[in-house]
């Protein structure tokens, strides 16, 4: 089971000048063969089909609690794709990205690719082989990092970049970990190839507040209990910087959701909002809640559609 928090796993950019073409680029990075929609169907497969779990058991737990992990990068690849298409017009985002995000998704994200193509099912590789799946998932989390590189590279949009920045940190993390696992199990030392490719994330401003604060050697245990033996697994000296590898008890502190503005155009989420406010305001009433809303996020501050970065509670 997956606990759920309703934070984003960093600080996303407001949306700001809305980008459709960047958003269809970006879309790779959730529907692609390299997207997050990969990495966590791959680990959760695995770690469903994982046989001799207690006899292997620091190997289960990196398999299951990085797959934990994948599920909040889908959310957060989601959230940027949202914010670029927020106050989009209909015909620019029809001429100049993907049709189906106004046809089909009420300006929002997909699970397709850069090219519009449905994520399958085809992209999952669960061998039962614990040796051929861990390999098989570094050299994922490899290629997972050079399509993060090209979308940094062709979208200039400020959520695509902080976005990316993050995720090239932390799928180096992942690459850390089954490079170790790898090499505990056969000897084999993966982490003599670091870093493949050869992204040079000291040197991407978007990396830096993240290597700062030592996200790129720390693993976060996603579990009030579970997963306990990471930390057999998941040691020693990063292969990059020399600094120790760290198990932290997770989730990351994330970030508070931006409340993204209606978009009464495509009925999102509906022709007349206000009026689902209403109602929904009413029922809050009648089963006795608080004047305000009992959850938090990053609101809107103004009439044209940008939110503030000002932590408050919404009140309908």
């Amino acid at each position: 089971m997956i606990l759920r928090f309703d934070r984003v796993a960093m600080e996303l950019p407001p949306p700001s000048d809305p980008d459709p073409a960047g958003a269809a680029a970006v879309q790779e990075l959730m529907g692609g063969r390299f997207g997050e929609m990969s990495t966590f169907m791959n680990y959760t497969f695995q770690s469903w089909n994982f046989r001799g779990r207690q006899g292997a058991r620091p190997f289960y737990d990196l398999v299951a609690n990085i797959a934990a992990e994948e599920y909040g990068h889908i959310e957060l690849v989601g959230a940027t794709i949202n914010a670029m298409l927020s106050g989009t017009e209909m015909s620019e985002v029809v001429t100049g990205g993907n049709p189906h995000h106004v046809l089909k998704g009420g300006k929002g994200v997909l699970p397709v690719d850069a090219n519009g193509a449905p994520w399958t099912g085809d992209y999952v590789f669960s061998s039962g082989d614990l040796v051929e799946d861990l390999t098989h998932n570094y050299f994922l989390e490899t290629g997972a990092r050079n399509g993060k590189l090209k979308v940094y590279e062709a979208v200039d949009h400020p959520a695509a970049r902080a976005l990316t920045g993050y995720l090239l940190v932390r799928g180096g993390v992942h690459q850390v970990a089954y490079a170790r696992a790898v090499e505990h199990l056969t000897g084999a030392d993966l982490t003599k190839m670091f870093p493949t490719p050869r992204i040079p994330t000291d040197k991407i401003p978007e990396c830096q507040p993240h290597i700062e604060r030592g996200v790129h050697r720390i693993l976060y245990r996603f579990s009030p209990s579970d997963y306990q033996e990471i930390v057999a697994v998941f040691n020693g000296p990063h292969p990059e910087t020399g600094e120790e590898l760290v198990v932290e008890q997770g989730p990351p502190e994330g970030a508070l959701p931006n409340d993204l503005p209606p978009q009464p155009a495509v009925f999102a989420p509906d022709y007349a909002p206000e009026e689902i406010s209403e109602i929904a305001q009413r029922l809050r009433q009648a089963a006795g809640l608080p004047d305000k809303v009992t959850a938090e996020v990053n609101h809107p501050a103004d009439g044209n559609g940008a939110l503030s970065k000002v932590k408050d509670k919404l009140t309908p």
